[in-house]
C-alpha cells in the first residue's frame, strides 16, 4: 500500500512537471517510467490472484490487536483497496486516466524502435544482421546507431510496456493510428506475457473481457479477436524461423570472435544485440510452450534450443575472457573521441544553466582523464556517478519549463546515451551480460528445464551442446535480490540441484557409450582368441581333402578384421555411429574445465571419472561371468584379453576429454587386486581365489584332477562324471601368468594368504592325529634300526591313510602355489626386470649367520616377487597362528618332530595302493603322492622355523625312518603290498633345498633309486603297448 501511494504521488508530479518522454532521446528516464508502470500494474494484478488475501490481511490484524491492543491504523484502508482491486485492471483504467498523456508519449515513441526489433527473420536474413563478414571493409569499423540503448533493450519488455500501457491509457487507440499500429503488432506476436517469473498473463482474453464492457470499443474488440488468430497461427512459426536464423548468426558471430577476439571492441554493440534477441526468443518459447493455446504444439517444441543456449554461453564466455581487450578499446573510444564531441556539442548549446554546465563539464572532464595505462595497470573503473548524474540531468531537462530542454536538443541525447553505452563496456561487463542474456527464469520452470535437457541428449547432433544447461544454472543466483534473502538458499540449493542432475546425466550417457564400444571391442578381441582358430583351420583341411569334394561345402566363417573393409564411406556400422555420438558428447563434457554456482565449483569430467571408475569395476567382474550355482568362470587369459580391450578403449577416451585414465586404471585395478573394493563388493581377487580353492583344489582333493609336473598343470583325469570344465585350461602357464597379471603381487598374495589358511586348517588336523598317536610315535622315533619291534608299534598306528592324505592335499596346494610363484616371477621380470633382479641379489646373499627375524623380512619381499624361498613366510606367519595357549613351545615342538615321524613311518603303506603307479609321461603319479615331497620340505621348514630347531637335523631324522621303512617293504613277497614299491621310491628322489645327495646314499643306496626308475619306465612301456 505505501509502494502504491509512492508510485501515485511519483505519477502524479511527472503529469504536473509535463515531463517529455522520448526512448531514442532520455532512454534511462523513459525506460524507468515505463518500468514503473508496468511494475505497479503487474504488483496490483499479482496481488487479486492471491486467493486468500482477505483472510491473510484479517489475520495479520487480529494478530496486531493482539500484540498492540489495537488495530494498524492502516488496516481499513488496506481492505479498502483489496476491495477496490478485484478486478485490477478495470480499476487502473480509471485510475490512469489523468496519466494518459504522459503514458502515451511514452509509449509512442517507441514506434521508431519496437517495430524494427520485431522483425522476421527473412527480413533479418536480408539485412544481414549481426553478421561480421557480410561487409569486410568496414570490419573494424564501430558499430554505431543513433539509438543505442534500444538496440538491446528487451522485446519482451517493450511489448508489456506496449500492452499493458494502451491498456491504461485506451482512449490513445481511438484516436492515434500510430498507437494502434504498435498495439496490433504487439498483440499479434504473443499470446501471453510474463507477470512474474512463472506467472502469465493472457493477454487477448483479459483486454476482450476489458473491452466488450466499454461503449463504442466494438472495432477494438474485433481487432483484439483478429490479432489473436494472428498469433495463434502465425507466432509460433515466426518465432521459430527467428530461432532457426539466431543459432546460425550467433554460431558464426562467436566463430569469428574466438579467431579475432580484438573485434569485441568495435562490435560490442552486435554482441550484446545478439545475447539480447537470443534470450527474448529462448524466453517467448519458453512461456508460450507452457501455456499452448493450440493443438499443434510442433512450433513449440525445439529441439535445437541448446545450441543457441549454447552460443550465448560462448558469447558470454567471449566477453568474459576478454573483457581487458573490451576496456582499453573504450576507455581510447571514450577519451579520444566521445569527450571531444561532448565539449562540442555542449559549446555549441545557445542556452546552458549553471548546474547543466557543471554536470556537462565534469563528463568532458571524467573521460577525458581516462587512459590506456589505467586498463593496463588495472585500476578498477567506477562510471556510476556519471551514469546518475545523466539520469539526473534527463530529469532536468526533460519538464517543461527547463531552460534547457533535452526535447530541443535530441543530438545531445543521443549522444550522451551513446556515451553511456561506451562506459557501461568499461566498468559494467557483468552487468550487461546479466541485462542482456539473464536466463534465471529457467530456474521457475523445471521441468521444461530438465524436457529441453533430455531433448538435447536424445538427439546425437545436439548432445555436443548440453553443457549449456549446467552452465544455465550459473544464471539463477542473479534472479534473488537483496531485499529479500531468504529466497537465497532455496534457489542456491535448486541450482546446485539441478546442476548435479544434469552434470550426472551427462556423464552417465558417455559412460553408457564408451560401455557400448567396450563391448563391441570385446567381441573383435574375443575373434582373436586361439579357441577360434580351430574352425579355420579345419576348413581348410577339409577343403584339401578329396573326400569333401561330391559334399556341399560348409559356409566360410568371416574372418577377423572383415569389419575395417568399406566399400564406400556411406556405410556407417554401428561402431562408428558410437564414437560420433561420444566424441559430440565428450566435446560438452570438456567444454568448461569447472564452473562455479553458489559458491560451489563442478568439475564435469570428474563425474565422467567417476562414472567411468564406477561402470569399468562391474564390468570386469561381470567379465569373469562367475556362476556360484555351476562354479563357472572364464579363463584368466579370456578375461585379461577383455580387460585390455576395454582399457584400449578407455585409454582412447583422453582424446576427447583431458581426463587422467591412468588414475582409473589405478584407483579400479589395485581395488581388484584386494578381496574387496572400496564399496564393499567381491573382487576378480576373491572370485578367482575361491573358484581355484573351492572348486579347482577341492576335485584335485576328491581324485578327479592331477598336478602333472611334466606340463606343470593340473589336468582332468578320466572318471564316470565328467567335469564341467577342463583343469589344464584353468591352471597352465599362460593361464596362470594371465591371472598374474590380472591380480597383481597383492591379489597374488591374498590367494597365497587364502591357500596357506586351507594349509593351517590341514596341518592343525595332522596334529591332532599326532597327539592321538603320541605315545607309539614317541617309540617309533628311536626304533627304527629295529625292524620287528617298528613292525609291531605300526599295526598300533590309527588313521595312517588320513595323515598321508591331508599331506597330499597340502602337497597339491603348495604345488600350485608355485605355480602361481613362478607365473608372478615371470610377468613382473617383464614389468620391472630391474627390480626383480635387486631382490633376487638380495635373497641370494643372504648369509647363513643372519638373524631369522631379518631372513624373514627378505624372504616375504622375494615371496611378493615370485621367488621361490627355503622356507615359506606365508606357511609361517599362518603356521605361527595355530599356537595353543595349552600347550607348552616344548610340547609344539615335539608335535611336530613326531609329526615328520608319523609321515615317514606311513609312506611305505602308498606302495599298496593301485594309484600309486608312477608315470613317466607326466614326471609324476595319479594320486598326486608326488606332491607329498614339496608338502614334506615346506612343512618342516617352517614348523622348524616356528620353533626355532634345526630343520635339517629334523629332516635328516624323517629320511632315515622313511629310508628304513622303505627298505624293509624291499624284503617284503606279499605282490599285493608292494605292487608299487618302485613308484613310491622315487619321492626319496626329490629335491631338497636342505638335504644332499651324499645323505640320501648313506641312507638309500641310488642304485634302488636307478632300478626303480628303470622298472616303471618299463612298466609305463609295456602297459602303452
Amino acid at each position: 500500500m505505501e509502494f502504491k501511494d509512492h508510485v501515485c504521488e511519483l505519477l502524479n508530479t511527472i503529469d504536473a512537471c509535463q515531463v517529455f518522454f522520448d526512448i531514442t532521446v532520455n532512454f534511462d528516464l523513459t525506460k524507468n517510467y515505463l518500468d514503473l508502470v508496468v511494475t505497479y500494474t503487474n504488483l496490483m494484478m499479482l496481488l487479486s490472484r492471491i486467493e486468500e488475501r482477505k483472510a491473510i490481511i484479517g489475520l495479520y490484524n487480529y494478530a496486531h490487536e493482539m500484540t498492540h491492543g489495537s488495530s494498524d491504523r492502516e488496516y481499513p484502508r488496506l481492505g479498502q483497496m483489496i476491495v477496490d482491486y478485484e478486478n485490477p485492471l478495470k480499476k487502473m483504467m480509471e485510475e490512469f486516466v489523468p496519466h494518459g498523456k504522459s503514458l502515451s508519449d511514452a509509449l509512442l515513441s517507441l514506434q521508431m524502435v519496437y517495430p524494427r526489433r520485431n522483425l522476421s527473420a527473412d527480413q533479418w536474413r536480408n539485412a544481414q544482421l549481426l553478421s561480421l563478414i557480410s561487409a569486410p571493409s568496414t570490419m573494424l569499423n564501430p558499430a554505431q546507431s543513433d539509438t543505442m540503448p534500444c538496440e538491446y533493450l528487451s522485446l519482451d519488455a517493450m511489448e508489456k510496456w506496449i500492452v499493458f500501457g494502451f491498456i491504461l491509457c485506451h482512449g490513445v487507440l481511438n484516436s492515434d493510428q500510430a498507437a494502434l499500429s504498435l498495439w496490433k503488432l504487439a498483440l499479434q506476436s504473443s499470446t501471453c506475457l510474463c507477470l512474474f517469473r512463472d506467472e502469465v498473463f493472457h493477454i487477448h482474453k483479459a483486454a476482450e473481457d476489458l473491452f466488450i464492457n466499454i461503449r463504442g470499443y466494438n472495432k477494438r474488440v474485433n481487432d483484439i479477436k483478429e490479432c489473436k488468430e494472428q498469433a495463434l497461427s502465425h507466432a509460433g512459426l515466426m518465432h521459430r524461423e527467428r530461432r532457426k536464423f539466431l543459432r546460425s548468426a550467433l554460431k558464426e558471430l562467436a566463430t569469428v570472435l574466438s579467431d579475432q577476439p580484438g573485434l569485441l571492441g568495435p562490435k560490442a554493440l552486435f554482441v550484446f544485440m545478439a545475447l539480447s534477441f537470443a534470450r527474448d526468443e529462448i524466453i517467448w518459447l519458453l512461456r508460450h510452450a507452457d501455456n499452448i493455446q493450440k493443438k499443434s504444439t510442433d512450433d513449440f517444441i525445439d529441439k535445437h534450443i541448446a545450441e543457441l543456449i549454447f552460443y550465448m554461453e560462448e558469447l558470454r564466455a567471449h566477453v568474459r575472457k576478454y573483457g581487458p581487450v573490451m576496456q582499453r578499446y573504450y576507455v581510447q573510444y571514450l577519451s579520444g573521441f566521445d569527450a571531444v564531441v561532448l565539449n562540442e556539442l555542449v559549446q555549441n548549446l545557445s542556452v546552458c544553466p549553471e548546474d547543466e554546465s557543471i554536470i556537462m563539464s565534469s563528463f568532458v572532464n571524467t573521460m577525458t582523464s581516462l587512459s590506456v595505462k589505467q586498463v593496463e595497470d588495472g585500476d578498477v573503473f567506477d562510471f556510476r556517478g556519471m551514469r546518475l548524474d545523466w539520469f539526473r540531468l534527463q530529469a532536468y531537462t526533460s519538464v517543461s519549463k527547463a531552460s534547457l530542454g533535452i526535447a530541443d536538443h535530441r543530438e545531445l541525447g543521443k549522444m550522451m546515451n551513446t556515451i553511456i553505452f561506451h562506459t557501461k563496456m568499461v566498468d559494467s561487463l557483468v552487468e550487461m551480460l546479466v541485462e542482456t542474456s539473464d536466463l534465471s527464469i529457467f530456474c521457475f520452470y523445471s521441468r521444461a528445464f530438465e524436457k529441453m535437457f533430455q531433448q538435447c541428449l536424445e538427439l546425437p547432433s545436439q548432445s555436443r551442446h548440453s553443457i549449456s544447461f549446467p552452465l544455465l544454472c550459473t544464471h539463477f543466483m542473479s534472479c534473488t535480490h537483496e531485499l529479500c534473502p531468504e529466497e537465497r538458499h532455496h534457489i542456491g540449493d535448486r541450482s546446485l540441484s539441478l546442476c548435479n542432475m544434469f552434470l550426472d546425466e551427462m556423464a552417465k550417457q558417455a559412460r553408457n557409450l564408451i560401455t557400448d564400444i567396450c563391448t563391441e571391442q570385446c567381441t573383435l578381441s574375443d575373434q582373436l582368441l586361439p579357441k577360434h582358430c580351430a574352425k579355420t583351420i579345419s576348413q581348410a583341411v577339409n577343403k584339401k581333402s578329396k573326400k569333401q569334394m561330391g559334399k556341399k561345402g560348409e559356409p566360410e566363417r568371416e574372418k577377423p578384421g572383415v569389419e575395417s573393409m568399406r566399400k564406400n564411406r556411406l556405410l556407417v556400422s554401428n561402431l562408428d555411429k558410437l564414437h560420433t555420438a561420444l566424441s559430440e558428447l565428450c566435446f560438452s563434457i570438456n567444454y568448461v574445465p569447472n564452473m562455479v554456482i553458489w559458491e560451489h565449483t563442478f568439475t564435469p569430467r570428474e563425474y565422467l571419472t567417476s562414472h567411468l571408475e564406477i561402470r569399468f569395476t562391474k564390468s570386469i567382474v561381470g567379465m569373469t561371468m562367475y556362476n556360484q550355482a555351476t562354479q563357472e568362470i572364464a579363463k584368466p587369459s579370456e578375461l585379461l584379453t577383455s580387460v585390455r580391450a576395454y582399457m584400449t578403449v578407455l585409454q582412447s577416451i583422453e582424446n576427447y576429454v583431458q581426463i587422467d585414465i591412468t588414475r582409473v586404471f589405478n584407483n579400479v585395478l589395485l581395488q581388484q587386486t584386494q578381496h574387496l573394493d572400496s564399496h564393499g563388493e567381491p573382487t576378480i581377487t576373491s572370485l578367482y581365489t575361491n573358484w581355484y580353492l573351492e572348486t579347482l583344489l577341492r576335485q584335485v582333493s576328491n581324485g578327479h584332477i592331477a598336478y602333472f609336473p611334466a606340463m606343470k598343470a593340473f589336468v582332468n583325469l578320466p572318471t564316470e562324471n565328467e567335469l564341467t570344465f577342463n583343469a589344464e585350461e584353468y591352471s597352465d602357464i599362460s593361464e596362470m601368468r594371465s591371472l598374474s597379471e590380472l591380480l597383481g603381487p597383492y591379489g597374488m598374495k591374498f590367494l597365497s594368504e587364502s591357500l596357506m589358511w586351507h594349509i593351517s586348517s590341514q596341518v592343525a588336523e595332522l596334529k591332532k592325529l599326532v597327539v592321538d598317536n603320541v605315545e607309539i610315535l614317541t617309540q617309533m622315533r628311536t626304533s627304527f634300526d629295529k625292524p620287528e619291534h617298528m613292525a609291531s608299534l605300526f599295526k598300533k598306528l590309527s588313521s595312517v591313510d588320513s595323515v598321508l592324505k591331508r599331506m597330499t592335499i597340502i602337497g597339491v596346494i603348495l604345488s600350485f602355489r608355485s605355480l602361481a610363484q613362478e607365473a608372478l616371477r615371470d610377468v613382473l621380470s617383464c614389468h620391472i626386470p630391474f627390480l626383480v633382479s635387486s631382490v633376487e641379489d638380495f635373497k641370494d646373499h643372504i648369509p647363513r649367520e643372519t638373524d631369522m627375524k631379518v631372513a624373514m623380512n627378505v624372504y616375504e619381499l622375494s615371496s611378493a616377487a615370485g621367488l621361490p624361498c627355503e622356507i615359506d613366510p606365508a606357511l609361517v606367519v599362518a603356521l605361527s597362528s595355530q599356537k595353543s595357549e595349552n600347550i607348552s613351545p616344548e610340547e609344539e615342538y615335539k608335535i611336530a618332530c613326531l609329526l615328520m615321524v608319523f609321515v615317514a613311518v606311513s609312506i611305505p603303506t602308498l606302495a599298496s595302493n593301485v594309484m600309486s603307479q608312477y608315470s613317466p609321461a607326466i614326471q609324476g603319479h595319479c594320486n598326486n603322492i608326488h606332491c607329498l615331497a614339496k608338502a614334506i620340505n615346506q612343512i618342516a621348514a617352517a614348523l622348524f622355523t616356528i620353533h626355532k630347531g634345526s630343520i635339517e637335523d629334523r629332516l635328516k631324522e624323517f629320511l632315515a625312518l622313511a629310508s628304513s621303512s622303505l627298505l624293509k617293504i624291499g624284503q617284503e613277497t606279499d605282490k599285493t603290498t608292494t605292487r608299487n614299491r618302485e613308484s613310491v621310491y622315487l619321492l626319496l628322489d626329490m629335491e631338497s633345498p636342505f638335504l644332499t645327495m651324499d645323505l640320501l646314499e648313506s641312507c638309500f643306496p641310488y642304485v634302488l633309486l636307478r632300478n626303480a626308475y628303470h622298472a616303471v619306465y618299463k612298466q609305463s612301456v609295456s602297459s602303452s603297448a
